[in-house]
């Protein structure tokens, strides 16, 4: 008798629906987080919060699952049935009409937010891999479920990747709900098709016994070691997988959607290691110490020059060290009669990992510290073969004290020589004789777990984990904060602000006047220095000011006695070091009493009054991101209303991935704004300011005239045909990219 539920027909209709319940998952995670950008803000805190609802209700749909198979296998499907039909009443997908507190923390509002608007859908649709792949394994008699996970994460990724890609482009949001609802209302039909495949009791399908007695295998209990191996070996690739979106986005390129990829990758790791066919997940498996150890120096030493490259390894080594550690889950799967306690299991692990590279790490660690020690974890939990016979037998022979001691030898000499050496050891013309020793030394060491660690710990210290702590060993120069890495340098002539890799501000240091003098995108060459200098021309003696974004202050040497400035500023961690730790000057020079708003600035823009400024100046991204939502028709009619009727609104659009001035000119088109930009390029002989593109517009053509008038550089705004502005409703960069 076949052991398929009903013929090839019937298996292909629980990886049919296992495949929609996972596309479906990943899809309104994004499209809902795109729902929620103009009430909660931009901040990285809040999607913190979201990743640890969203993990917070998988977990929970996993632990439903699990409870659920005590049961009959068809009180098992009317029970989940009842249940996507009592979640079909939060159809469509939209915000609960919560009202968030003007004082509220939308970091803190966010989760609340979130369960009340998706929450019985997304526990419903999370239950659905282990819970389908339970019934597939009871209706084909005991046959493996587990390729069906592979199916699950295909399905993932396949979700993940097309909203940006294909709905977010094509749609706006409202359509993108009814297109959600279709997809959920197909796989309650899905659902509802794999019922009738089930058996009436556990041991009633295809393949039973005389009488009905099972003959599916019965896997023992998974002791507590087995548990704590599961969690762990789930624990390493999810938090990895954010430690890599963070460090990327920190120290390498500051892309929008670079998220996108690693988390890609990470659900397609379990597609691999999952899948029937054992050949690809092997030879990843057999190779991935070594990638670990190679990439993961290279990724230490950085090599910011080659944003592209660094990228790159980046990738490669996540996807390497995900499928290493998920074949191991693999192999360590129970019978299938015990999977949803080891889906239960790996969920909690995923959870604990997002958790600690989401949450924890941000608050106990100045500097992305989680990336190399989950590294190192990494290489330590993947299986690791011997390289040869021979290193076998040195390594479980008599002689295998020596093999140690030479491990350690080796390293503590790479150790000392960096630290005491004339040149250094990973300067660039050492790197590379550094990485050869290291790499023949690791791959003499692989399949021994303790000396492949010292070699590999050796490897992330000397290539960029010394930098590091003597970095945070200086009090004051690293901060860290939800929004980033904030890294202060300086010689005795300058100071300068890193986030990331990007330059936040730069100060001059020795004189008064010098410690005044605005400098990089703010130089008074550009064209928010021409705007401030123009601004008792344009609006008298009290002109009302407003920027959005601190960074280091400098555009407050531009205030005047007797005009009103305000700042809105989003970090905290940004205002101490303008303001409070004397690093930079700029505030205490020029404005000793600022009136810093602090939280996300479209939110705060909303509470002023109409009419309330003369100047607004738009400075709010970070590193090269986009706060999409300060961009949208919406948000320029804030800007409107709380501009005068000749006001001013300059917008700084200098990005290195993206061309955003055709998406302000569209806006400023939409909204009937008036527009001219500034492209500066400052002279040779001022090595302090930095090119810059500044957009100047408003809604008074004499005042936008008044401007270009004192400044012929002011060149009318570039649109490109076809082009729509972004709302609220839609938006999307496909269109924007440069060649990267």
């Amino acid at each position: 008798m076949t052991t398929e539920p009903r013929g090839r027909l019937g298996r292909w209709l629980f990886v049919l629906t296992i495949l929609t319940g996972s596309f479906l998952l990943f899809l309104v995670q994004p499209m809902v987080a795109r729902m929620a950008l103009p009430r909660l803000g931009g901040a990285p805190a809040v999607w913190n919060s979201a990743m640890l609802v969203y993990q917070a209700l998988l977990l929970g749909g996993y632990a439903y699952a699990h409870a659920l198979a005590h049961a009959r296998p068809r009180m098992q499907a009317a029970i989940h049935l009842g249940l996507l039909l009592v979640a079909a009443l939060w159809l469509p997908i939209g915000l609960a009409a919560i009202q968030i507190p003007a004082d509220g923390q939308p970091a803190l509002w966010a989760p609340w937010l979130l369960l009340a608007s998706i929450g019985p859908l997304f526990f419903a649709v999370a239950a659905q891999a282990p819970l389908v792949q339970r019934w597939f394994s009871l209706a084909s008699g005991g046959r493996d479920p587990y390729a069906l996970y592979a199916a699950s994460n295909l399905g993932s990724f396949a979700g993940l990747i097309a909203y940006p890609l294909l709905v977010e482009p094509l749609m706006a949001v409202h359509r993108q709900s009814l297109l959600w609802s279709a997809g959920y209302a197909l796989l309650i039909l899905l659902v509802a098709a794999c019922a009738t495949l089930l058996p009436r009791r556990a041991g009633a399908g295809p393949g039973s016994g005389a009488g009905g007695a099972t003959v599916q295998p019965v896997g023992r209990p998974a002791a507590g070691r087995t548990i704590a191996c599961w969690i762990a070996l789930s624990f390493v690739p999810s938090g990895l997988m954010l430690a890599t979106s963070t460090y990327i986005t920190t120290d390498i390129v500051a892309m929008p959607l670079l998220w996108v990829l690693p988390l890609g990758l990470y659900l397609l790791s379990f597609s691999v290691a999952f899948a029937t066919d054992r050949s690809a997940a092997d030879l990843l498996t057999r190779i991935a110490p070594m990638t670990i150890l190679v990439f993961g120096g290279v990724m230490m030493g950085g090599y910011q020059a080659r944003a592209g490259v660094n990228l790159l390894v980046a990738l490669v080594l996540l996807f390497m060290a995900s499928v290493a550690l998920h074949t191991a889950l693999y192999r360590a799967r129970p019978a299938p009669d015990r999977l949803t306690g080891f889906y239960l299991a790996m969920a909690f692990g995923g959870a604990l990992g997002g958790v600690f590279a989401g949450l924890v790490a941000p608050v106990l660690f100045d500097w992305t510290y989680e990336y190399p020690l989950l590294i190192l974890a990494a290489g330590a939990l993947a299986p690791s073969l011997y390289l040869t016979g021979s290193l076998r037998g040195i390594w479980t022979g008599p002689a295998r004290i020596a093999a140690y001691a030479t491990v350690v030898a080796a390293m503590l000499l790479l150790v000392l020589l960096h630290a005491y050496g004339p040149d250094g050891l990973v300067d660039q013309e050492h790197r590379g004789v550094t990485f050869v020793v290291i790499a023949a030394v690791g791959l003499a060491a692989m399949g021994r777990r303790l000396a492949y660690g010292v070699v590999l710990a050796t490897a992330l210290m000397l290539f960029g984990g010394f930098r590091s702590l003597e970095l945070s060993a200086q009090l004051g120069a690293r901060t860290r904060s939800y929004f980033g890495v904030y890294t202060v340098r300086g010689t005795p002539r300058i100071r300068e602000l890193d986030h990331g890799t990007t330059v936040h501000g730069i100060q001059l240091i020795g004189t008064a006047a010098r410690e005044r003098t605005p400098t990089t995108y703010y130089a008074p060459g550009s064209g928010v220095g021409q705007a401030m200098t123009a601004l008792p021309d344009l609006y008298g003696p009290h002109a009302r000011v407003g920027v959005v974004g601190l960074g280091t202050g400098t555009l407050a040497c531009y205030a005047r006695a007797g005009q009103d400035w305000r700042f809105y500023e989003i970090d905290p961690a940004v205002v101490r070091i303008a303001r409070d730790t004397g690093q930079f000057t700029y505030l205490r020079r020029c404005l000793p009493a600022p009136d810093i708003r602090l939280g996300d600035a479209r939110i705060a823009i909303a509470r002023e009054g109409s009419a309330a400024l003369d100047l607004l100046a738009l400075d709010a991204f970070s590193s090269d991101s986009v706060p999409a939502h300060l961009m949208t028709r919406e948000a320029f009619a804030s800007y409107a209303r709380v501009l005068a009727p000749r006001g001013l609104l300059l917008v700084h659009i200098s990005n290195r991935y993206l061309d955003l001035e055709p998406v302000v000119a569209a806006v400023a088109d939409a909204g009937g704004w008036r527009g001219a930009v500034m492209d500066y390029h400052p002279s040779p002989l001022d090595p302090e300011a930095s090119a810059s593109l500044w957009v100047a517009l408003s809604r008074d053509p004499a005042t936008l005239a008044a401007l270009r008038t004192r400044h012929s550089e002011w060149r009318p705004l570039r649109r490109r045909a076809g082009l729509s502005a972004w709302t609220d409703d839609y938006s999307t960069i496909l269109p924007l990219l440069k060649g990267f």
